[in-house]
C-alpha cells in the first residue's frame, strides 16, 4: 500500500523549515496524489476522532505512528516505554472503529546521544554506542517489540543518520542481535544511502525482516557537500539532501532493484513515499506527483 510523509508539505524534526501548509492541505494533496496513508506530523490533530475524521474524509489512514527511544541514556527506558504504550493508546483511539485488518505499524529510532537535532557536522559526529549501551538498546527494543505484539502491531526499527545506529556495521549489529520476530526493519533508502549503507545491499541481507519502507531518494552531490563543508543535519535539508523516487541518483537502478527485492521476499507491507525537502524550494504537491509516477512506472499501481 502507498503512503506519504507530511515531510514534503513541512519539517518535523525543524519546525522552522516550513512555509505554513496547513493540516487540511497537506492532507488533501496526499489524497489527490492517490496515496492512502501517511504517518503523523506536528500539525495533525492530537484528538483522535477529529484525526479520523479529517482521514477518513480524505480516504487516508495512519501507516506510522513515531515513538523515539533513549534506551542508551540514563534513567530513560520506563519513560520511553510510557510513550510508547501512550502511542499504542493513542493508535487504538484513532484504529478503534475500524474494520480494515492491516493495522499501523510502530516506528522508532534510538535517539539518545544523537546529533542530528544539533547544529554540529553531521557525519563525524554520528555517535558510537559502547557495548554496554548496545545492550541496553538490545534488551530495550526487544521488550518493547512484545509491547507492539501484544497490541497487534509491528514494531520497526528505523537506522536514523546522526544517530547510533547510521553506519552499516551498526545495522548489522543492531539487526543482527535483536529478536527478528519482535524487532522488524524499516528499510529507509535515503538514509542509508546518505550515511554510506548501500540500501540494495542491505534490502537483500534482511528482506525478510523488512516490514516498512520509507522510499527516498538522494542528490549526491549535497550527500558529498555535507561530507566536505561540514554541514548539520538541518543544513543538508535545506540544501537538498533528500528528494522523492524518480528526482534523484538512486532512482535509475537501485530503487528499482530495490522494489524487486521486496517483491521476491513477499513483501506486504505499506511503502512509503518520504522527502525531507523545503517546501519553500520544492513545491510539495509537485513532488508528491513525481513520486507517485514512479510507483506507477515500476510497480503499475
Amino acid at each position: 500500500m502507498a503512503r506519504i510523509t507530511p515531510t514534503l508539505w513541512w519539517n518535523d524534526d525543524f519546525i522552522n523549515i516550513d512555509i505554513g501548509i496547513p493540516f487540511e492541505q497537506c492532507v488533501s494533496e496526499m489524497a489527490l496524489t492517490d496515496f492512502r496513508g501517511c504517518s503523523i506530523g506536528h500539525k495533525f490533530p492530537t484528538d483522535p476522532d477529529k484525526l479520523r475524521g479529517a482521514l477518513e474524509l480524505r480516504d487516508l489512514r495512519i501507516s506510522e505512528p513515531w515513538v523515539s527511544t533513549y534506551f542508551t541514556i540514563e534513567a530513560m527506558k520506563e519513560q520511553t516505554i510510557r510513550n510508547v504504550r501512550e502511542r499504542l493508546a493513542f493508535m487504538q483511539a484513532v484504529e478503534g472503529r475500524s474494520d480494515d485488518p492491516r493495522r499501523a505499524d510502530l516506528v522508532v529510532a534510538e535517539l539518545g546521544h544523537a546529533v542530528h537535532p544539533l547544529p554540529v557536522n553531521l557525519f563525524p559526529n554520528c555517535p558510537t554506542f559502547t557495548e554496554p549501551q548496545w545492550d541496553l538498546l538490545f534488551e530495550g527494543l526487544n521488550e518493547i517489540g512484545r509491547i507492539a505484539r501484544e497490541e497487534g502491531r509491528l514494531l520497526c526499527y528505523h537506522p536514523h543518520l546522526g544517530t547510533g545506529v547510521m553506519v552499516r556495521s551498526a545495522v548489522d549489529k543492531l539487526f543482527g542481535s535483536t529478536d527478528p520476530k519482535l524487532v522488524h526493519m524499516l528499510l529507509d533508502t535515503g538514509h542509508l544511502e546518505a550515511g554510506g549503507a548501500d540500501p540494495l545491499a542491505v534490502a537483500r541481507k534482511f528482506a525478510p525482516r523488512i516490514k516498512h519502507v520509507h522510499l527516498k531518494d538522494v542528490r549526491a552531490d549535497i550527500v558529498n557537500r555535507t561530507h566536505e563543508e561540514g554541514w548539520s543535519f538541518a543544513k543538508a535539508i535545506e540544501e537538498g539532501i533528500f528528494t522523492v523516487p524518480g528526482d534523484g541518483s538512486l532512482s535509475r537502478d537501485s530503487l528499482p532493484q530495490i522494489l524487486q527485492v521486496l517483491a521476491d521476499s513477499g513483501f506486504q507491507g505499506w511503502l512509503g513515499i518520504e522527502a525531507e525537502q523545503d517546501p519553500a524550494k520544492a513545491n510539495p504537491l509537485y513532488y508528491a506527483k513525481k513520486a507517485r509516477a514512479f510507483l506507477r512506472k515500476h510497480l503499475e499501481w
